[in-house]
């Protein structure tokens, strides 16, 4: 036989042997790589955003961290600030799967855009106290005391609920207050007396839990007469349905209402 013909016939084995072999990995290898992408379920790699309102910073970011837990590769970014703010950016177009809002008047703006996925629903309730430094150097001990011209008082602006229900327990006391500030959330008015800039603020009772020793927390009763209804609901053009509508339903669990009481909220 000639040399080339048995060199060609010897060849042909050891070919195809390495094929099969480089198969063989190939196939091993898209194995691997389509277990590798099934294992994380089918939540991995997308975000829940949630619009809420600033008063509820602290109970939602503890509810976002359980919510996560118990969706792995899940993520929940948060949009706090005043409730008019955001259901403003909501009806400019603002990408979010959830809206808390900290009144059923912010809520409204959402709901006469069309943009509520179903009617929302009343989660908590939240009223007002008397917010003054840990050392309450204006001796404020009741709302009256918020008129005197020596005490520098911060409230919420008007168009956000914290406002809006400051403005209705002032004038249920019959007590006049020219601020020194108004703030656009309830956080940023509680900022002004924890760094000392004012000596009073009306915010929610909520918010002088949060803030533990930095501040001193006064009642008084015509709160009663200003409290804040919460209404939650998912968003009809939310990126993640599904997803929010399980947000919700953590919130409005005995998980959430737990959560809510803890710092300081009613429940309905």
């Amino acid at each position: 036989m000639p040399l080339k013909h048995l060199i060609t016939r010897l060849a042909a084995p050891v070919a195809a042997r390495l094929t099969i072999g480089v198969t063989g990995l190939a196939l091993l290898a898209g194995a691997a790589a389509g277990c590798g992408g099934t294992s994380s379920g089918g939540g991995s790699g997308k975000t829940v955003t949630v619009f809420a309102a600033a008063s509820l910073t602290e109970t939602f970011t503890t509810l976002g961290r359980s919510f996560e837990g118990s969706h792995p590769g899940v993520k929940v970014r948060f949009n706090f600030g005043g409730s008019s703010a955001l259901a403003q950016q909501i009806t400019q177009g603002a990408p979010a799967d959830v809206f808390a809002a900290a009144s059923p008047a912010t809520m409204k703006t959402v709901t006469d855009a069309h943009l509520a996925d179903g009617q929302p629903q009343i989660f908590a309730r939240n009223r007002l106290q008397i917010a003054t430094p840990a050392d309450n150097p204006g001796k404020v001990t009741a709302l009256k005391d918020l008129a005197s011209p020596k005490v520098k008082v911060v409230l919420c602006a008007e168009q956000v609920p914290c406002g809006a229900a400051s403005n209705k327990a002032l004038a249920a006391a019959g007590v006049t207050v020219k601020p020194v500030s108004l703030e656009k959330d309830v956080k940023g008015a509680l900022n002004k007396v924890t760094l000392g800039e004012a000596d009073a603020a009306l915010v929610y009772r909520t918010d002088v839990k949060a803030a533990g020793a930095k501040v001193h927390g006064i009642d008084f009763p015509e709160a009663a007469k200003a409290i804040n209804d919460y209404p939650i609901v998912t968003l009809a053009k939310a990126p993640q349905p599904a997803l929010a509508k399980e947000f919700l339903g953590l919130v409005v669990s005995a998980q959430g209402r737990t959560t809510l009481t803890a710092a300081g909220f009613d429940t309905p």
